[in-house]
């Protein structure tokens, strides 16, 4: 496999209709949005997305959601000493890890390795203040190439926020009627968001992304909202409406990766315009 030879840059516009597409834990999941109104779904969001369509088109993921889990480890750490085994904390641990799963070579992972405990000569005695054993260890950070922004609406979303309840039976044998449960349920009546993504070919040399890599991404991300649905985000209501790929005539880009993002243009009516930069191959692939 070759080394990605090309800076690359990509877009997405994604549109909702009376979905929650990002819900903030921390707001009763209200949809996020900014003092302004403006909506965002978080890059981490995006990349768990990313992460589960490329597992199921047979990838190794190495952060796999639980519900979603291929393996017998229920821990990163588990999954990391499963795999990597010896070579966990070596010097070959990056590359191996880079390896393995395709997101790390992707977008990277630090992997924070605890030291074992200090073990004491017969007859040594611990000084005051002195500790026994290590909580120290070593973190081994790589950096991917492959970089995504948080995505937000053009214009400000409206939420609409429902109030409802949920009605179970009682103890003992059913028969009674259990109190009710008040609840609220919000959604995004209409939007649309676009987000923008880079991968930096210096950076790919390090991790061993590749250009077939990139092409996998690129196959993907136009069907990122597929598998996806939930009661916050049922079937229809979200869906990938366009992906802009532009692939720059050198490693380290024609222009900047900002340059290249503001040549896509959203109208009120939400229709996508991409103004043409020498130097930049443009394409322009719909949804699935």
């Amino acid at each position: 496999m070759s080394i990605l030879q090309h800076k690359i840059d990509f877009a997405l516009v994604l549109n909702v209709s009376n979905a929650n597409p990002n819900g903030d834990p921390l707001n009763g999941n209200r949809p996020r949005t900014s003092y302004d109104g403006i909506g965002e779904i978080t890059d981490v969001c995006l990349k768990r997305k990313l992460r589960d369509r490329l597992q199921e088109s047979g990838e190794k993921i190495f952060v796999q959601s639980d519900d979603r889990r291929n393996d017998e480890y229920r821990s990163l750490a588990e999954r990391a000493r499963g795999n990597l085994k010896e070579a966990l904390g070596g010097p070959d641990t990056a590359s191996r890890a880079c390896k393995e799963w395709f997101d790390v070579r992707a977008f990277g992972q630090l992997f924070a390795i605890k030291a074992g405990k200090k073990t004491k000569k017969k007859g040594e005695e611990t000084r005051e203040n002195e500790e026994s054993e290590s909580d120290s260890g070593i973190s081994i950070g790589i950096r991917g190439p492959v970089t995504m922004q948080s995505a937000f609406s053009h214009k400000p979303v409206e939420i609409t926020s429902t109030q409802i309840t949920k009605s179970v039976s009682g103890e003992g044998d059913g028969s009674k009627r259990g109190s009710d449960t008040m609840g609220m349920k919000h959604r995004v009546d209409q939007g649309t968001y676009i987000c923008f993504g880079s991968m930096n070919p210096s950076l790919a040399e390090r991790t061993g992304f590749s250009e077939e890599d990139a092409a996998k991404i690129k196959a993907i991300l136009p069907k990122l909202l597929e598998n996806d649905a939930s009661s916050a985000r049922p079937e229809g209501s979200m869906e990938v409406q366009k992906m802009i790929w532009w692939q720059h005539s050198t490693k380290s880009g024609v222009c900047s990766s900002a340059k290249v993002h503001r040549s896509l243009l959203i109208d009120a009516d939400g229709n996508v315009t991409v103004t043409k930069i020498d130097g930049i191959a443009e394409e322009i692939i719909s949804g699935f």
